[in-house]
């Protein structure tokens, strides 16, 4: 039975591989983790401060709640219906870790994505009915955060070294196939 199924899977593998170029996957995935843009030094520095202000206030949420992890587990919201626990451990995941990462400007819209699902999931379900006050300040973050993963993390991020390097790589691969194409000199002058 083991063997059928590995048999089925290497098909369909080499089927949807076949279909699919892997550099074009490849290339895809790398440009949506490490765009490369070119930003003037004045919002680099803007979305520097932003990314560490905000990212440190958020931590600091996640702080806390882990220090108090005993007895905010268990009464935590559980909006989704995936249980108390399993919540308060995805929202910390987002509030501490995806926020290192924003400081840092590593894998930024990647660790933007599970910080905007909780401030989304805390405005619209956890506090939906509630007074403005209490939706205020998963209001503000939800914005800048949307607003932040629009403008990218700025020169001054790893993420942006990262894609200067895989560019320089990409124009490399370029000059090295157009130095072995063979040049047209055939022209309609005669």
């Amino acid at each position: 039975m083991g063997d059928i199924f590995r048999g089925v899977a290497f098909f369909f593998g080499t089927l949807i591989a076949s279909r699919l170029r892997k550099t074009d996957v490849m290339e895809s995935v790398l440009s949506f983790l490490f765009p490369f843009k070119l930003y003037p030094r004045s919002v680099s520095l803007m979305l520097l401060v932003l990314r560490v202000l905000f990212g440190v206030l958020l931590m600091w949420h996640g702080v806390t709640k882990i220090a108090n992890v005993a007895t905010a587990a268990d009464s935590f919201p559980n909006p989704l219906g995936l249980g108390h626990r399993l919540s308060f451990y995805l929202v910390v995941f987002a509030e501490v870790i995806c926020s290192a990462a924003v400081i840092m400007g590593a894998f930024y819209r990647l660790a933007l994505i599970p910080i905007i699902i909780a401030m989304a999931v805390a405005l619209f379900v956890v506090h939906h009915g509630q007074a403005f006050a209490a939706k205020e300040l998963a209001l503000i973050y939800f914005v800048v955060f949307v607003l932040l993963y629009c403008a990218g993390a700025g020169a001054y991020s790893l993420d942006n070294i990262i894609a200067k390097r895989l560019n320089y790589a990409r124009l490399a691969k370029v000059d090295e196939v157009s130095a072995f194409k063979p040049a047209d000199y055939s022209s309609s002058e005669e």
